[in-house]
């Protein structure tokens, strides 16, 4: 056990958990969980078993679970229980690893421990789980690994509204139940993720026969109704059936390249290839933002500038790097109301480049940040819902953001406005 800042870990390796060390209540608890874990199926089934067979020696008040997502980078809640309310980090919470404290948790295996939160937090201002647990009451934590035949899965979290409310006994018994619920749970959570993938799959499908067809039955017709001479030369009434053959074929190619965009992920075949000094604001962005300017003024949207004097230079791909800002402020254009903003803002940090892209429409709900950078996953709200797309475009822009070894994120304030950013570092 190390100790540092009121928060210390405690390391199965160096200080192995034996069952007969804990105390009798502690190994009635674990007993009981081992009988009951079996016939549960879900995730949330055995977060309330355990939070209701251990909440009376533990001293929590509250229990949660993460797991990592697909690229391992990053922790998402997935279910909660606490005995109070309100609960302000809820399910669909996501977490960047890199950085963070929880990363000796995942590599290391160790148990986490802090004791009192509000210090903690003085200390780590920028911890939004920290800030989130501390409005909620809670002033100690406890975080444990998940992992199956050595290999992480995620971290189950213990709370506490009383400072310094857990101990090496306590991480010893949530690592022995942790040992014998990862497994199962781990199955549960990728069977549910499986279940959506399959959801969203059928969508994309759906959304591509009806998108594919319908332009495509329209294009034949148009075509047939000129080459049968029922129109003869081009004339103010035809050119309307131009336009829409135009307008329509321009849409397939959109959608052409962002599944080719996607093909060239999924296969591997995505190379970064680095520039130096590059400047984020001169070179990649104001070009896309010029190109945009006519579409936004169809709106009357506004596209607000706020860049850096002296520039913002990075080493990185610009042509993918373009790639990415394009979808965000593409996405901008496309979601904010009209007569709008929408603000595209670079700014210099220590070792980074940040790009925001602010817009004022529609929002996401809070419960459904952990969809906004996944393949084929768009947001359930009927608004959004109704402006075309295909759920690949934010999970490419994710995609090109971490092999630039960077940070992807967004926030929101549904019905008013949303934004999304990403850092990458200035040096590869």
């Amino acid at each position: 056990m190390t100790g540092t800042d009121n928060t210390y870990y405690v390391n199965p390796d160096a200080s192995p958990v034996d069952i007969g060390s804990l105390d009798p209540e502690h190994r009635e608890a674990l007993a009981r969980v081992n009988r009951r874990l079996g016939a549960l199926g879900t995730v949330e089934e055995v977060i309330d078993m355990l939070f209701a067979e251990t909440a009376g020696i533990c001293g929590g008040d509250r229990i949660g679970m993460a797991f990592l997502d697909e690229s391992g980078e990053r922790l998402v809640s997935h279910h909660v229980r606490a005995g109070y309310e309100p609960v302000c980090l809820t399910k669909g919470f996501t977490q960047e690893l890199r950085g963070s404290s929880l990363e000796e948790v995942i590599e290391r295996g160790s148990v986490r421990i802090i004791d009192d939160l509000e210090r903690y937090l003085d200390r780590h201002p920028g911890s939004v789980s920290t800030a989130l647990l501390v409005e909620e009451g809670v002033r100690s934590s406890m975080s444990c690994p998940l992992k199956v035949d050595g290999r992480p899965v995620g971290v189950l979290f213990r709370s506490s509204r009383i400072p310094g409310a857990f101990d090496e006994q306590l991480a010893g018994l949530h690592l022995l139940v942790a040992e014998r619920m990862s497994q199962s749970v781990e199955k549960a959570y990728r069977i549910e993720q499986l279940e959506q993938a399959n959801r969203a799959y059928m969508e994309m499908l759906g959304f591509v026969v009806h998108e594919l067809k319908s332009p495509l039955a329209g294009i034949v017709t148009n075509a047939q109704v000129i080459l049968q001479g029922y129109l003869g030369d081009v004339s103010d009434r035809q050119r309307p059936k131009l336009e829409k053959i135009v307008e329509r074929s321009e849409h397939l190619l959109g959608l052409i390249g962002e599944y080719l965009g996607l093909a060239r992920i999924e296969s591997g075949e995505l190379e970064v290839r680095l520039s130096p000094g590059v400047d984020l604001a001169a070179d990649v962005v104001a070009p896309i933002v010029e190109n945009l300017e006519p579409q936004a003024d169809q709106r009357g949207i506004t596209l607000e500038r706020d860049f850096p004097e002296g520039g913002a230079t990075l080493e990185c791909d610009p042509g993918l790097v373009g790639i990415a800002v394009a979808n965000l402020l593409g996405n901008g254009v496309k979601y904010a109301r009209e007569g709008g903003v929408v603000r595209v803002t670079v700014r210099r940090e220590d070792s980074a480049v940040r790009l925001e892209v602010f817009n004022e429409g529609p929002g996401f709900p809070a419960d459904q940040r952990d969809k906004l950078f996944r393949r084929f996953s768009r947001i359930d709200n009927a608004e959004l819902m109704s402006r075309k797309g295909t759920g690949v475009g934010l999970y490419t822009v994710a995609k090109i953001v971490r092999r630039h070894r960077g940070w992807i994120g967004a926030d929101s304030e549904e019905g008013r406005w949303a934004r999304f950013w990403f850092e990458i570092p200035r040096s590869a």
